[in-house]
């Protein structure tokens, strides 16, 4: 039997909701130390405090002993810059990194430049995890063997992987592991390991657009949208009408506020880009409300308006 290498330590690249949920996870329920990188300083200082407030929350619900948040904060460390010294800011990544996960906008020229400049840093025993929701995981790994010996490239482009981690990832019970055609079997046994440690349900798609969740997820918010664009109903009835009739937690208005309507439509973008399928072209209303800078629950408004905690108003 082959013994997995272990990930004994982890790097985030990307402190934004998805990567503060990725880091808290890690940390707490896989236990190893994580260092979480950002370009912004002020992205890093507000998670640091978002990171200390989830671990009150958890001492408060008896979820974690005194112990235990002491540990995870002494295991959680931010620092300045894209973690590869990019434009001089900030240490570059560790050599003993044993994984990344960037989580940085869904822009498929962002992840591939990252993706490029990580294949040359690092060894190739580590993981290269992407936390994208709809781009192309073959793409990010023929992009990370750029500048690369034929045979430097492979080992490079076997250790490129999706992690698909949901939000809110503290309290989502799943993550979506997406290899690459050319991610080695090693990696995706050690990916699933780690989501598996992280305390997640563990589900594996092919390199396909949108894989598994967005593929679907996407067009029903696109259709809702539609709903509401062509006056058929409010949103509250289009949600109620989910939670209530499809038995959903939430209806998929209030769950596109969350994911962040930027977000939704950089994902319709990249979905339509790459399948041509009209199902996925993203509607007029949704581009409109990203152009005025409606972007849902981090931005103050969305479909529903939202208090500076993110609590829906009245």
């Amino acid at each position: 039997m082959t013994v997995l290498q272990p990930i004994r330590k982890a790097a985030i690249i990307g402190a934004g909701q998805m990567g503060l949920g990725i880091a808290y996870v890690s940390v707490v329920h896989a236990k190893i130390p994580i260092t979480i990188h950002d370009p912004s300083e002020r992205v890093l200082s507000s998670a640091l405090e978002k990171y200390k407030s989830l671990i009150s929350r958890d001492i408060a619900k008896s979820r974690l002993t005194q112990t235990e948040a002491d540990e995870a904060l002494s295991k959680f460390q931010t620092l300045q810059g894209d973690g590869t010294g990019e434009n001089g800011q900030g240490a570059a990544l560790k050599d003993d990194t044993d994984l990344i996960i960037e989580a940085i906008p869904e822009i498929p020229e962002l992840k591939l430049g990252l993706f490029k400049r990580l294949g040359q840093l690092l060894p190739e025993s580590t993981i290269l995890g992407s936390n994208t929701s709809s781009i192309s995981i073959t793409k990010l790994a023929a992009s990370a063997v750029s500048s690369l010996s034929k045979e430097e490239g492979k080992r490079s482009s076997e250790r490129v992987i999706g992690i698909h981690y949901f939000n809110p990832v503290p309290q989502m019970k799943l993550v979506e592991i997406i290899p690459a055609l050319q991610t080695s079997q090693s990696t995706i046994d050690r990916a699933k390991a780690f989501g598996k440690a992280c305390k997640k349900e563990v589900t594996t798609s092919s390199d396909s657009p949108g894989f598994i969740a967005n593929a679907i997820l996407m067009p029903m918010i696109n259709e809702a949208i539609m709903v509401l664009e062509k006056g058929i109903a409010t949103p509250a009835d289009i949600d109620l009408t989910f939670k209530l009739g499809m038995s959903h937690p939430m209806g998929p208005l209030t769950l596109a506020d969350l994911i962040g309507l930027d977000t939704c439509l950089n994902i319709q973008r990249v979905l339509h880009n790459e399948t041509g399928d009209s199902k996925y072209r993203p509607s007029g209303l949704l581009i409109r409300m990203v152009d005025a800078g409606w972007v849902g629950r981090k931005g103050g408004k969305g479909f529903y308006e939202y208090d500076n905690k993110g609590n829906k108003l009245d």
